[in-house]
């Protein structure tokens, strides 16, 4: 797997490159088939905060995306934490790939997975369900109605047809406090 490493506002060493590149590589044999890992490290300014190091991980490969995002004291526990974060959520992936696997959908060894995970994880089978269902009319507007409309409903993502594209679109509020637009394809 390949491994990119980039830093903002903080010095990444050669210990941690090594380290970064030596956990992130045992998270193939949860799922066979990840291509590339790009970790970002990040260091908090404001003296308040007292987990300072930001650790966010995106694992992409078989057409699957795996996303993390950790803080942190110091960037060998953010990365610990955030491999941690990825096993679980990995563990997950296999799950739904193996109720996928009756359907059709079968796109890797559910069998290798299941002997390479630990026992720990597989105790841990609950699975988020839906349990609320909401249905409302989607109106024509653009995309700074639709941000108004999202603050002032105090949501964190709003869906909407955008009137310039006449497609289905989403606004959303980043993790930096900027908002986000998607548009359907």
């Amino acid at each position: 797997m390949q491994v990119n490493i980039s830093s903002r506002r903080t010095n990444v060493t050669d210990r941690l490159q090594d380290v970064t590149r030596s956990k992130l590589s045992r998270l193939d044999k949860y799922v066979p088939g990840l291509e590339r890992a790009d970790v970002h490290f990040c260091e908090e300014r404001n003296p308040r905060i007292a987990d300072k190091e930001i650790c966010e991980v995106t694992l992409e490969g078989d057409g699957h995306s795996v996303r993390t995002k950790v803080t942190a004291p110091d960037p060998y526990t953010a990365i610990d934490m955030a491999t941690v974060k990825l096993e679980h959520q990995l563990h997950k992936l296999k799950t739904k790939l193996h109720r996928h696997e009756n359907n059709g959908e079968h796109s890797i060894r559910v069998d290798d997975l299941a002997m390479a995970m630990p026992t720990q994880l597989d105790v841990d089978d609950n699975v988020a369900q839906i349990v609320k269902k909401k249905q409302f009319t989607i109106d024509p507007m653009t995309a700074e109605d639709a941000v108004l409309q999202m603050e002032l409903l105090g949501h964190d993502f709003f869906l909407f047809t955008n009137v310039e594209t006449n497609k289905s679109s989403v606004v959303y509020i980043r993790d930096d406090g900027d908002i986000g637009l998607i548009d359907s394809a």
